[in-house]
């Protein structure tokens, strides 16, 4: 005798909201990046601090023997892994915040001569609580972002998981749809979690990478 198919549990379908792809996911790509190329000397600097891998793709566009001496403070594993890439040097990693990156560079003399390498729109102030307390850390934009129009004509079921990787995969996800109450929300980080409405339950994970919010929602 067969099995009725109302009693057979339906999986969820998992939906990842990022510029990266993931195969246990339906992949949306949240971002179109535009890389940029200002004028930067890069000898005028002890070491870089990177907080995405888009800073590493910017850096292509630049002579690598201009930067290859300077170590960076790297925000995660996956943003010192494409440092790393490209020939890059890691001097520490994050906790995968742009604010645990304080404590780290108050560690370092106050000489220290940092430049961090960022996007147009950022979610952390932590270069100005630094530099509030005599650190010198120059910011250069290398590259910018919109939402992609994968992002803004997506629909997705209501009962499902979404994970977003960064805050503007939230903002973009919003511009043209609403997170169901059936629907269960993975975040990378707690930055990513600030940018979800008011009342919107959510579960972090372990670990600042796509793998680790894919294996969290096969515990879901």
């Amino acid at each position: 005798m067969g099995v009725s198919e109302e009693l057979i549990p339906m999986s969820k379908l998992v939906y990842l909201f990022s510029t990266s792809s993931h195969a246990d996911a339906i992949s949306i790509n949240s971002l179109d990046i535009q890389l940029l190329q200002p004028k930067i000397d890069f000898s005028k600097y002890d070491h870089l601090i990177i907080t995405s891998k888009q800073v590493s793709n910017a850096l292509h566009k630049y002579d690598d023997k201009s930067y290859r001496d300077l170590k960076a403070l790297c925000i995660s594993e996956q943003s010192a892994l494409a440092f790393e890439e490209i020939g890059g040097k890691i001097l520490e990693l994050g906790s995968g915040y742009g604010d645990s990156l304080v404590k780290t560079i108050k560690r370092y003399p106050k000489e220290t001569r940092w430049l961090y390498l960022r996007a147009k729109v950022i979610a952390s102030d932590f270069t100005q609580i630094c530099s509030w307390d005599g650190y010198s850390i120059d910011e250069m934009i290398v590259y910018e972002s919109k939402c992609s129009q994968d992002i803004l004509e997506t629909k997705i079921d209501d009962n499902a998981i979404l994970i977003f990787t960064s805050p503007s995969s939230v903002v973009c996800f919003l511009k043209r749809n609403k997170i169901s109450s059936n629907s269960h929300v993975i975040v990378i980080g707690t930055s990513t979690a600030k940018a979800l409405p008011k009342g919107v339950a959510y579960t972090i994970s372990k670990k600042r990478t796509i793998q680790s919010c894919i294996d969290l929602s096969g515990e879901l």
